[in-house]
């Protein structure tokens, strides 16, 4: 099983771009996730755009569309559209999860019973493929490691930053 890191780990990372876009910015009339994913790929990062677009819950809404995606869907969008669905500002159980959504969206209320169930069997499909159980993600070995790494290279990369500011 290969799967391209350094596009799961950017994807990831800017997954939720357009949430940062001004809301007069054309590409935010295309929704959630496409417009992130317009946004990438007019700045050269094609790449990103697929896993971008593919992750939003609402992709789990709808039957027939999530049918099409799952034929189709790469590891790497698959990985980031189940990340998205375990992490809020944390990681936290995806029934957590979902019943953060229902609260905010009660009329999407049954809807969502059954986009989880389509999230469960993605989820069920993603560990077992990286050969972990749900419950084991969060205690991973290799996470706070991990984390810590990448909190060193943001520090080390801060001076270097702001002198080149300067």
């Amino acid at each position: 099983m290969t799967v391209d890191r350094e596009l799961v780990e950017a994807a990831a990372l800017l997954h939720d771009i357009d949430k940062l876009l001004p809301p007069d910015d054309p590409v935010q009339e295309l929704g959630h996730g496409a417009a992130g994913a317009r946004w990438l790929s007019q700045r050269g990062y094609p790449e990103l755009a697929r896993a971008v677009a593919a992750h939003p819950i609402t992709r789990l809404l709808d039957a027939d569309r999530y049918g099409r995606w799952n034929g189709v869907a790469t590891r790497e969008e698959r990985i980031i559209a189940y990340a998205d669905k375990r992490a809020g500002q944390r990681l936290e159980a995806m029934s957590a999860r979902f019943a953060g959504w229902a609260a905010r969206y009660p009329e999407h209320r049954e809807s969502l019973t059954r986009a989880r169930a389509r999230a469960e069997r993605l989820e069920r499909e993603v560990c077992e493929t990286a050969g972990v159980s749900p419950l084991a993600v969060r205690r991973l070995r290799w996470v706070g490691p991990t984390l810590d790494a990448a909190r060193r290279r943001r520090d080390a990369a801060r001076p270097a930053a702001t002198a080149a500011g300067a």
